[in-house]
């Protein structure tokens, strides 16, 4: 999986689309994602001994890796917002051993 926890990306597809967050959690075996403030449900809590009240809760569902693209433009304004594809490129360092780096397709930076 190309996205990675801590990546800042934008919805490209479904209610959410345009929308900005954090990455806070991964699962590559079902290419899933949770994104911070993204795909919000609602949860009936049943009360139990620790939580005698219950309650209704909201919290963040995972949606599919294929719904986001990292971000590239500016963090905060998702008007300049830039997605881009993930390439990899593979270099060798000083003890001969190799690197792998997340290249922006966009622009040709590294991530």
């Amino acid at each position: 999986m190309k996205i990675k926890v801590g990546d800042n990306v934008i919805i490209i597809a479904g209610k959410d689309k345009g929308k900005i967050g954090l990455v806070q959690s991964t699962n590559p075996e079902k290419d899933l994602v949770v994104v911070e403030g993204v795909n919000i449900r609602t949860i009936h809590i049943k009360p139990t001994q620790q939580s005698p009240e219950g309650g209704i809760e909201q919290m963040e569902k995972p949606i599919h890796v294929s719904n986001v693209m990292i971000n590239i433009g500016d963090v905060k304004n998702p008007d300049k917002a830039i997605g881009s594809k993930i390439s990899f490129k593979v270099t060798k360092n000083k003890n001969g051993k190799k690197d792998k780096k997340r290249i922006a397709k966009a622009n040709g930076e590294e991530i």
